[in-house]
């Protein structure tokens, strides 16, 4: 008697719809995510109106989202191989559920951080365990499309948060990005009930929890340290203690996997130049474009002037090509290899960053570079995830996910705390300029701080000599400075990409001499393993 529980072959059309239905339900709550990333980065001028925080509170909303998520990604991924890929992805996409709905009837700053930090934890189980569980249902070229839809969805909500973030606050005000995000996450958990099935990893050990509780205290010192540095300066004890202590838990968490039978970070797969190089690509991202999904907004709102909804429609030449474009890289990737798509997408992402400075700074527009950036980041966005689960045995999925998700997502969070910590040193350098030697230092640092934040009223009441068109030119030359930096990152990571990605096959571990349980869980795979090209 067949087990109702099994999959039903590929062959037959129920298993055919319930496959697109699984990949429908994965994709919906993938969607979700980035909606309330970019939509929080909308809503953020409005929130700072509507609730009143300081500077280093508004800076925790997007970056303890991006915390707790970075920082439970791995131990997410273990979780799901150990107890159900199915069961992790329903309790994650719940807790992100009804996060979503709190945070809609949030009455502080303070609240909204701490509720996004549970957001983020409850994003971790959903893209860990959602991408495990595809990795069961699809095999070979049907499994890179399938990650090449979550590259999509992941593009749509990018796409269209801006722009229905600021219809939603035009209409209804911020609280209702959060209601969209809820109302998305209901409709994947109705579907992923019925047609998601259980997988496990027979192998799985338990949670490494030593390794854990390292990895996030690490993750979430620097953090804090890096967003302190503006407001109580770089050389601060505060600062520097954080900073210490951050790689002091770093060294833990090294020391810990290094012992540990079954860690939760292998780290004996980085000795493989194909697994670095996903890795390079995974954390790429953040700097050629992330952290532009959140500044510009709240350039564009604060800064500029622009309401939400025209800000959301200039958003949308950055995103817009994530809805199309991992598609078609998906279907290059038949044809062209892709370390060469993933190294010139990025290469015309650094291109579009550099236009964009010289846009920025001499009043030019910015749509056509948004457009550069967005085309050329869509290339290896639409490859990474399926790339990622690729190098590892199919029953490792879990971890493997695990790992590129973290090395994805909290790569974008030490982004955003640097990017912002920068920033914030830049406007400061521009406003010493412009003003002179007689404003304080503590002045600046905290008109500085405010005008990162989008907040150009507050610092203007911190420089009452300054001009509302000195401090917006300040900050002009600043971000265009930043954008010229950042150009940077992406053409080092193509080079990197370029050569770990293009490494020979034979470079991987071999399938055999598995002596032990934890050894056969460090090993990569045999090359016969990864999709073809």
């Amino acid at each position: 008697m067949t087990d109702p529980r099994e999959p039903l072959p590929a062959s037959e059309p129920a298993s055919t719809l319930r496959q697109r239905l699984a990949l429908l339900a994965v994709c919906l709550a993938c969607a979700a995510m980035p909606l309330t990333f970019t939509g929080g980065a909308v809503a953020l001028p409005a929130i700072a109106r509507s609730l009143v925080g300081t500077p280093v509170e508004l800076n925790w909303v997007t970056s303890a989202f991006m915390l707790a998520f970075g920082g439970s990604l791995m131990a997410a991924g273990t979780l799901a191989d150990r107890y159900g890929r199915k069961r992790v992805f329903l309790g994650g996409l719940a807790l992100f559920l009804l996060m979503s709905g709190a945070l809609a009837g949030a009455g502080s700053v303070l609240a909204i951080d701490v509720l996004r930090a549970a957001q983020g934890v409850g994003s971790a189980a959903v893209l860990s365990s959602g991408g495990a569980a595809l990795a069961q249902e699809f095999a070979g070229a049907a499994r890179l499309r399938a990650f090449s839809f979550i590259g999509t969805s992941f593009g749509a909500g990018l796409a269209l948060g801006p722009l229905a973030s600021g219809a939603l606050i035009a209409l209804g005000g911020w609280r209702m990005v959060f209601v969209l995000a809820a109302l998305i996450a209901a409709v994947a958990l109705a579907i992923g009930v019925r047609v998601l099935h259980e997988s496990r990893d027979p192998h799985a050990g338990s949670l490494d929890v030593r390794g854990a509780g390292s990895f996030t205290a690490a993750l979430g010192v620097f953090t804090f340290g890096l967003i302190q540095a503006p407001q109580a300066g770089g050389a601060s004890p505060l600062v520097v203690g954080a900073l210490a202590l951050a790689v002091g838990l770093g060294i833990v968490f090294v020391v810990v996997e290094r012992r540990a039978a079954l860690p939760m970070l292998d780290l004996t797969l980085f000795r493989y130049p194909r697994f670095v190089g996903v890795q390079l690509l995974a954390a790429a991202p953040a700097y050629a474009f992330v952290v532009l999904l959140v500044l510009l907004p709240i350039r564009l709102v604060g800064i500029e002037g622009l309401d939400e909804v025209a800000a959301g429609w200039t958003m949308a030449a950055l995103s817009a090509p994530l809805l199309v474009l991992p598609m078609a890289a998906g279907r290059l990737a038949r044809r062209v290899a892709p370390a060469r798509l993933c190294g010139a997408g990025l290469l015309v992402c650094a291109a579009g960053q550099a236009w964009l400075s010289h846009a920025v700074a001499h009043h030019g527009g910015v749509i056509a570079p948004l457009l550069a950036i967005g085309a050329g980041i869509s290339l290896p966005w639409g490859l990474m995830d399926g790339m990622a689960v690729s190098v590892v045995p199919k029953e490792r999925a879990g971890m493997a996910t695990g790992i590129f998700g973290t090395t994805r997502v909290a790569g974008e969070g030490i982004a955003l705390a640097v990017v912002g910590a920068v920033s914030a040193a830049l406007v400061a350098g521009r406003l010493a300029v412009a003003l002179g030697g007689d404003v304080p230092r503590s002045a600046l640092a905290a008109a500085a701080q405010r005008l990162v934040t989008g907040d150009l009223a507050a610092a203007a009441a911190l420089l009452p000599g300054a001009s509302s068109s000195s401090l917006v030119r300040a900050a002009d030359q600043a971000f265009a400075t930043l954008l010229l930096g950042l150009a940077g990152v992406p053409v080092l990571t193509a080079i990197a990409v370029f050569a770990c990605l293009s490494a020979p096959r034979s470079s991987a571990a071999p399938a055999t001499a598995r002596p032990s349980r934890a050894a056969r869980h460090r090993s990569l795979p045999p090359a016969r393993t990864r999709p073809r090209r």
